[in-house]
């Protein structure tokens, strides 16, 4: 490129997509670096590991053309969500807490349905369950104790590395054991596979299913397959399905501990995420 630059002209010999890419990479690989910060800082591209190959894959180098760049991008920032990781928690306890659970620790596990089992056109489903850490308070839950969970969580949740699976379904599963922390509702389609998602569940601390304490409920309605359109807002829109039915699949488990700012990942089977336990 030419070194004759004026102050209200560009080089006679410019190229708009050779300035763009010169501009643009560095400012993506900054952010691709801060993801992957759990990485050595003299991390040099490789396979070798999940994470790895998937720095490697979000790296922009100077020979990549159009498709490349935006194939990487699309990766960091849509497939792999930088920029909104802490957004999959739709929930606050700020404000929100009870007398009872105030300064105990909460535990978060998160399943979503395979991709290539999603209807098209349909949204992906998913489902979250959530306990208390009766026995730990703020003050002394510690990474260390973190770090235990994570690795019953994995040793109860994943299998194979591609996590324990349960269909999803229109039928309410509510366990209460509010002493030990528990109250978990999970919307399900098989009993026998809910009640050892919920003994899962209780395991991780060590209590005991009791059958007394699940109560099930199960509407007349039919679970819904396919939404159907409405208008909404001068467009038609799908409507929300009515529980649909769908297998959901283990992704990750973390903890949100009172006056900690931010969620402490046990395991992730989706990398997307810098975990205590670290996936083989």
């Amino acid at each position: 490129m030419s070194d004759t630059v004026t102050s209200d002209s560009l080089p006679d010999d410019f190229d708009p997509f050779e300035h763009l890419q010169s501009v643009y990479m560095p400012q993506h690989n900054v952010l691709v670096k801060r993801f992957f910060s759990d990485l050595p800082d003299d991390w040099k591209p490789n396979i070798a590991t999940p994470r790895s190959s998937l720095r490697t894959a979000c790296t922009m180098q100077d020979s990549d053309n159009q498709l490349m760049m935006t194939m990487r991008h699309h990766l960091l920032f849509d497939l792999l969500g930088y920029g909104r990781s802490d957004l999959i928690v739709y929930h606050s306890e700020k404000g929100n807490l009870t007398g009872s659970v105030v300064g105990h620790p909460k535990v978060y596990l998160y399943f979503s349905q395979d991709t290539q089992s999603v209807v098209p056109g349909e949204i992906r489903i998913d489902a979250e369950i959530s306990f208390r850490l009766m026995t730990e308070t703020q003050a002394s839950y510690t990474e260390a104790k973190a770090l235990a969970l994570a690795e019953k969580v994995h040793s109860f949740f994943v299998v194979a590395h591609q996590g324990i699976v349960f269909p999803k379904g229109k039928t309410i599963y509510l366990y209460k054991d509010e002493a030990h922390g528990y109250r978990l509702q999970i919307y399900g389609n098989s009993k026998t596979e809910i009640i050892s998602i919920i003994e899962k569940c209780l395991e991780l601390q060590s209590v005991v299913y009791d059958e007394n304490k699940l109560t099930i409920s199960a509407p007349e309605k039919n679970s819904e397959t396919t939404a159907q359109l409405q208008l909404s807002y001068g467009k038609e829109r799908r409507k929300k399905r009515f529980r649909p039915v769908a297998n959901v699949r283990f992704r990750y488990a973390y903890v949100e501990v009172p006056g900690y700012d931010k969620h402490i990942f046990l395991v992730d089977t989706t990398y997307r995420h810098t975990a205590l336990f670290k996936n083989p």
